[in-house]
């Protein structure tokens, strides 16, 4: 997305504010100069970044109060909004000797009832994701109870502000957001005078987190949190966000009424919190979607067509029908004026966006192409009907299949898969020996499973190879042979867990080694960042290691220069958002019958199908569902732009 200078300067100041409010310590310190924003707020570029602005901060506290004889009280959340902190904090701990001897630490909350060995309690996860890899004292650490006698909990919560207070109080609290603006566990509803506290999750948050307990039945509904004092009183709170799926809350946090309804809107009395998001999360703030609005901008060509667009939306008229008028009641006026007159901004825009689009005879031809699906069915959800048109124009396509995607497989698939190859064996089409014991253990195993617990290896091979069938039959749908699929199996995602370990190098040369087999012209990756546990960013960031790592000796394919020839690289969306129109590089049209077709390339994949076991959270619709409206969607909305009309339409981005 395209900032404007007066934009990108303000960004500046309110980093250096933080800087400075950092280095001063927990004083007052100053609001964004923009008057929408009632929270200190910094936009970066991806979550990498934010893991790192968080962490040198938390170093920088603790070489502080190291220095002075003093310990570090730090607040600490889980999941995966706080994981990259926590894994720069280890690298840190490894390579610069930063030392946690002198940190004690207060986690948010726990769920309720929580065995501490659990594989979904907090504790456990502190423990694998931070504890167990840096030199803290296990006396220093404190986590609600979440395994206690329901008659106990009251006063173990009333020890554990106890320990707080002892402590000295928080020193820096780092938070996540819920979808429904919570902090902690604290839901709709929440006081500003609540401390800790047994609470009941609210429905949408135990939707969200359904995936992790491998189906919303067996979330907990209670939990032990930290109250929203308890996490005002520390002394500096950094709240975290990412993705676009968090963009409509963080607007609201940030920019919104204070509100008993939204916990995370209680920040905006506190005198030193930092909200610190990606640009993705940043969407729908103010200062980011519609910055002419509160300032001047600079007006460049993708904030131009980012605004026609908007004024469009806003009048219900089409680009080329806008006026003076229009112009002039959205604060645009100085757009006018660059180009002298409505009609040359509204021709400019109109042509801008009838250049996106790319129909069969516009896209490759007789090209060697890489499409990189995440998971066994992101290739045709996001890309089935531009994968139709390329295999029609005689590209030569390869379709690399990075995950298994075998965490999303009920049980119950496999035992009917299970039960279909003793039924062959019965009738003495197989060996029945080998079946039978594979019957026996695979069934055993799965009565004594509990839910989210690692499957046997057994279990895992027949998920991921009725994933692997799945894809090739859905790509054979949309006309490319079975010999186009390719299993890559990234290790990072063999943990047989939802919670996935860091992209390494044996992720990296997997990818690349294909990249040097295929030596494509064009790539397709996927761009859908939103993706609920991360495995589209992860598998992007193996892809742009790998391409970075290239060297002429990968293939001998090298430019005047000496450099490799790099592949073009389109971004594709589509299981969890689509691209807006602004954003896209190009818009490929799809007829009924494409689109009839990309969904039944879907359907191929039927153990998502119905009850998919890793839906998200923020969209309760089967994938096909969602395809077929954004698809549908992206075609609509030109069409009330006053261009042509397409039946569907899909969105890519050009990197």
């Amino acid at each position: 997305m395209e900032r404007s200078v007066a934009g990108m300067r303000r960004d500046a100041v309110v980093t250096e504010r933080a800087r400075d409010s950092q280095n001063r310590g927990p004083s007052r310190v100053s609001h964004s100069p923009l008057g929408t924003e009632r929270i200190r707020t910094v936009v970066v570029e991806d979550h990498e970044a934010i893991a790192r602005l968080v962490a040198d901060r938390i170093a920088a506290l603790i070489r502080e109060r190291d220095a002075s004889g003093e310990q570090t009280v730090l607040g600490l959340a889980t999941g995966s909004t706080p994981i990259g902190v926590y894994r720069e904090l280890i690298r840190m701990h490894e390579t610069e000797h930063l030392s946690f001897a002198n940190v004690v630490t207060f986690n948010l909350d726990e769920y309720y009832p929580m065995p501490k060995e659990s594989i979904h309690s907090y504790h456990r996860f502190m423990w694998e994701n931070l504890f167990s890899h840096i030199d803290i004292d296990p006396a220093n650490v404190h986590i609600p109870p979440g395994g206690l006698p329901r008659e106990d909990i009251e006063e173990a919560a009333l020890r554990y502000e106890a320990a707080i207070a002892r402590a000295g109080g928080i020193d820096f609290q780092i938070l996540g957001i819920g979808k429904t603006g919570h902090i902690g566990f604290n839901e709709p509803g929440s006081g500003a005078d609540s401390r800790t506290r047994l609470v009941t999750l609210d429905a949408v948050t135990r939707r969200d987190a359904a995936a992790d307990f491998f189906g919303e039945e067996y979330v907990p509904r209670e939990a032990v949190t930290m109250g929203i004092a308890t996490i005002l009183e520390a002394r500096e709170i950094a709240i975290i966000a990412t993705g676009e799926h968090k963009a409509s809350i963080v607007q609201r946090a940030v920019e919104g009424e204070i509100d008993l309804e939204v916990a995370a809107t209680f920040l905006q009395e506190h005198p030193n919190t930092t909200f610190y998001i990606d640009r993705a999360a940043a969407a729908e703030l103010t200062r980011i979607k519609t910055p002419w609005l509160i300032d001047e901008v600079t007006w460049t060509q993708d904030l131009i067509v980012r605004a026609v667009i908007w004024l469009s939306q806003q009048t219900g008229k089409a680009i080329l029908k806008l006026t003076q008028r229009d112009y002039a009641d959205a604060r645009m006026s100085s757009l006018v004026a660059k180009f002298g007159s409505p009609g040359e901004v509204n021709g400019k825009v109109f042509n801008v966006l009838g250049a996106k689009i790319r129909g069969k005879s516009k896209l490759p031809v007789g090209q060697k192409i890489i499409c990189f699906s995440p998971h066994p069915d992101d290739d045709v959800i996001s890309m089935g009907g531009i994968l139709r048109k390329l295999t029609e124009n005689d590209n030569d396509i390869t379709v690399a299949y990075m995950t298994s995607g075998n965490i999303a497989v009920f049980d119950h698939d496999v035992r009917r898969y299970v039960d279909f190859l003793q039924r062959l064996a019965a009738e003495g089409r197989l060996d029945e020996q080998p079946v039978q014991a594979l019957a026996t253990r695979v069934n055993e195993c799965l009565d004594r499973k509990h839910p989210g617990e690692v499957d046997i290896p057994e279990v895992q091979d027949i998920k991921r190879l009725l994933r692997e069938a799945e894809a090739v039959s859905g790509i054979e749908t949309v006309g490319l042979p079975r010999s186009a699929a390719r299993f890559l199996n990234l290790p990072f995602y063999q943990t047989g867990k939802v919670r996935k370990d860091p992209i390494g190098p044996a992720d990296v040369a997997i990818v690349r080694e294909l990249l040097a087999e295929i030596q494509p012209d064009l790539i397709f990756v996927a761009g859908d960042l939103s993706d609920p546990h991360g495995t589209h960013r992860m598998c992007k960031e193996a892809i742009d290691r790998a391409l970075a790592e290239r060297a002429p000796s990968d293939d001998g394919d090298t430019g005047t220069s000496g450099r490799v020839r790099q592949p073009e690289v389109w971004l594709y969306r589509g299981a969890w958002q689509e691209w807006p129109i602004h954003e896209a590089t190009w818009l490929v049209p799809l007829s009924q019958e494409e689109l009839r077709l990309k969904i039944q390339a879907i359907f191929k994949h039927q153990s998502q199908k119905d009850s998919a076991p890793f839906p998200g959270g923020y969209d309760e619709r089967e994938f096909w569902q969602r395809v077929e409206a954004r698809n549908k969607g992206t075609a609509a909305e030109l069409d009330r732009l006053g261009l042509a009309e397409y039946f569907a339409m899909e969105a890519y981005v050009v990197e």
